[in-house]
């Protein structure tokens, strides 16, 4: 579409050279004579740019201008002076325009500021977009369910978003403590700031300093340049740190300080960088557990726990799975462009009776896999994991207890075998050969692993 300019200018001379140098360079040009009329063809035709004299009948150029801006905040103005009229420049400036151009004006000059104005515009409409995105995506009803233990979680972070509160979200892993961070985040007094994200659990214990503060190049061997970290990135806005509980204790030592200051120094800086900063965290883990352990501090515990959102796991908030498979059946039903009307009665029961080990991260993994196997249709039971179908299997692998010791190692690989085996003998109909050729086994093999696993009749 090709960018829509209003010229609007009591003499006529004035317009119809305008008009004429921005329709040579493509654009649709509308015309007014004087203010009130400029303003009535913006409320009709909503132009892109506005360029107005400031000298105009009715309604002079700032009054106009102010009308205008009012109105529609997102459209840009350009104003027409006299020249060496900078006060009234200044004035434009001031009241809302974006730039403004002296007369008598130089063509070329007058086709770069519009140009200039227009990319100006497009980067304002593109920012008010992604922002209304974000809201969007960040919105409260993103926060699916019914229940009341979920309703109890929502009315809690609508009450912090409301302060400036240090804030600890808690909960089994999948069962979205950063969706809760990001909400927070987003319809906080801080949303037109950054939310910066680390996860502590994901980086090697050496790094952690330095991805928390940051270095200065050559403060290490392998500094070779400048780097900002985390805390200074997030400066405000946001900070979330999740999985808090795998912090070292060095820097669960250094986290404290920051907190008590709000400064941070560089690795190998000398300068003092002050922070503006929320901080959320979130774990997954028993942090007084920790602190009796010895593992976590108890002054940063304390620091840390202002307040705190603890997050139910999907097996006790039953009732949300049919909200939450209805949306993630429209969401993957657009992504991978499926012809996937929902899922049926028995799938459904079945969905509400497993018990979701992964929580909301696992059920939305699972009926993705369902879909994609059912195609088109209704998810049927025979469309869902395997571990869904057939709970009484895996009951015992799939419960990990917190106190699982690394040499259960070989049980979870056998659990994954054994669901992988039976969703090839399921979707080839218990034709072994052709499973055993989607596995990249023997057939012999294949039998040896059913006989194991207690799958032939």
């Amino acid at each position: 579409m090709k960018a829509k300019i209003l010229i609007a200018d009591d003499e006529e001379n004035i317009r119809n050279i305008l008009s004429h140098l921005l329709s040579d360079e493509g654009f649709e040009v509308l015309t007014a004579n004087d203010g009130l009329k400029a303003v009535q063809v913006t409320d009709k035709e909503m132009p892109d740019i506005v360029i107005l004299d400031k000298n105009m009948p009715k309604l002079d150029g700032i009054e106009t201008l102010k009308k205008i801006k009012a109105a529609h905040p997102h459209i840009t103005v350009i104003i027409i002076t006299a020249y060496g009229a900078v006060s009234s420049a200044v004035d434009a400036i001031k009241s809302g325009a974006y730039d403004y151009i002296e007369k008598p004006f130089d063509n070329k000059k007058i086709i770069l500021l519009v140009k200039r104005a227009l990319e100006h515009h497009q980067l304002s409409q593109e920012v008010k977009n992604l922002r209304k995105t974000i809201d969007n995506k960040y919105s409260f009803d993103k926060i699916i369910g019914i229940s009341s233990n979920i309703k109890q979680v929502l009315e809690q972070v609508k009450s912090v978003c409301e302060t400036d509160a240090t804030v600890l979200i808690t909960g089994e892993s999948g069962t979205g403590k950063e969706l809760i961070a990001q909400a927070i985040h987003y319809n906080s007094l801080r949303k037109g700031g950054p939310l910066i994200a680390l996860n502590c659990g994901a980086v090697p214990t050496q790094l952690i300093e330095s991805e928390l503060f940051g270095h200065e190049k050559g403060a290490f061997t392998d500094a070779r340049e400048m780097q900002t970290g985390k805390f200074e990135l997030a400066n405000n806005g946001t900070l979330f740190l999740d999985e808090i509980g795998e912090m070292p204790l060095d820097a669960q030592v250094k986290l404290l300080r920051v907190m008590e200051e709000r400064k941070i120094t560089r690795i190998g800086g000398k300068k003092n960088i002050p922070l503006n900063i929320r901080l959320i965290s979130a774990t997954n883990i028993n942090l007084e557990e920790k602190v009796q352990g010895g593992a976590f501090r108890l002054d940063l515990f304390y620091r840390l726990n202002i307040f705190t959102i603890t997050i139910p796991p999907l097996r006790a908030r039953k009732e949300d799975i049919p909200l939450l498979t209805e949306y993630f059946v429209n969401k993957y039903k657009q992504k991978h462009n499926l012809d996937i009307n929902g899922v049926n009665a028995e799938a459904m029961e079945m969905l509400v009776k497993y018990h979701w080990p992964g929580n909301i991260r696992d059920l939305e993994n699972a009926i993705q896999s369902a879909m994609i196997v059912a195609k088109k249709g209704c998810v049927q039971p025979a469309h869902l994991p395997v571990r869904v179908n057939y709970p009484e299997i895996f009951e015992k692998e799939t419960r990990v207890s917190p106190e699982m010791k690394l040499a259960n190692i070989n049980e979870i690989s056998s659990m994954m075998e054994k669901e992988a085996i039976f969703e090839a003998l399921r979707q080839f109909k218990y034709n072994r050969t052709l499973a055993a050729t989607a596995l990249n086994m023997s057939r012999k093999t294949l039998f040896n692993k059913m006989k194991k696993y207690g799958m032939l009749e």
